[in-house]
């Protein structure tokens, strides 16, 4: 009788500690899940699961149409397309204060929507007093969904803010495709305060496409609204 009772106390134990488990388990999902959650309000992509940007959607149903006829094309892989949208600030006062390092980064994840990354110095220059691997600049590559909506952003809102704009260069495409954009000051994006920021600051933009020359690039971003200059 004694043996029997210590077997049923050694069962009700063991079903307490595998409910224990169970719930630590639960509390556990539930915590990662708030992790999750907060990752991707905070992370990389800030944008809503099976958000379509309004640029996108223009491109897929009116523009690589338009492309295809008017560029001659015989497949539609030939379409040009946007690859990648790189943004980078060149700080070379950071070497004597890192604080305007740390500002730019806030900057630049502000301006692109994603994290920017710290970029080093890829050799030294003594005339500069710049030594190989330090800090100098801040960079971010835009992809997919946030590259469109960058664009967006960039032809539609920044730079109709600029001073007495009149549109801009037809002629900096680098021979493949390519096209680079100076902005002269970051306070056109609308996302940054004046009154916040330590400086006013410069940016590139670098629009890298699929285009196979210079021409079929310009007609391609024309298509986009990008306002060149006639």
């Amino acid at each position: 009788m004694a043996k029997e009772k210590a077997v049923g106390g050694e069962a009700r134990k063991s079903q307490s500690a595998k409910a224990d488990v169970k719930a630590t388990g639960s509390k556990k999902t539930a915590d990662a899940g708030k992790g999750a959650e907060a990752t991707g309000n905070s992370g990389k992509n800030t944008l809503p699961v099976g958000y379509v940007p309004r640029l996108k959607k223009m491109y897929k149903e009116k523009i690589a149409v338009e492309l295809f006829k008017e560029l001659g094309l015989k497949s539609p892989m030939q379409i040009p397309r946007l690859e990648k949208i790189i943004v980078s600030m060149g700080v070379g006062e950071a070497l004597s204060n890192k604080k305007l390092l740390d500002a730019a980064v806030d900057e630049l994840t502000l301006i692109s929507g994603q994290k920017a990354v710290k970029t080093k110095a890829k050799k030294s220059i003594a005339n500069f007093k710049v030594r190989e691997g330090q800090e100098i600049g801040t960079r971010v590559t835009l992809r997919g969904a946030m590259m469109y909506e960058f664009l967006d952003r960039l032809v539609n809102v920044a730079l109709p803010r600029v001073k007495d704009f009149r549109g801009i260069s037809g002629n900096a495409f680098d021979g493949h495709g390519n096209y680079a954009l100076g902005i002269t000051e970051q306070i056109i994006f609308p996302e940054i305060d004046f009154d916040k920021i330590e400086r006013v600051s410069g940016l590139n933009i670098v629009i890298v496409t699929t285009a196979k020359t210079d021409a079929e690039a310009k007609t391609f971003l024309t298509k986009f609204g990008f306002p060149f200059r006639k």
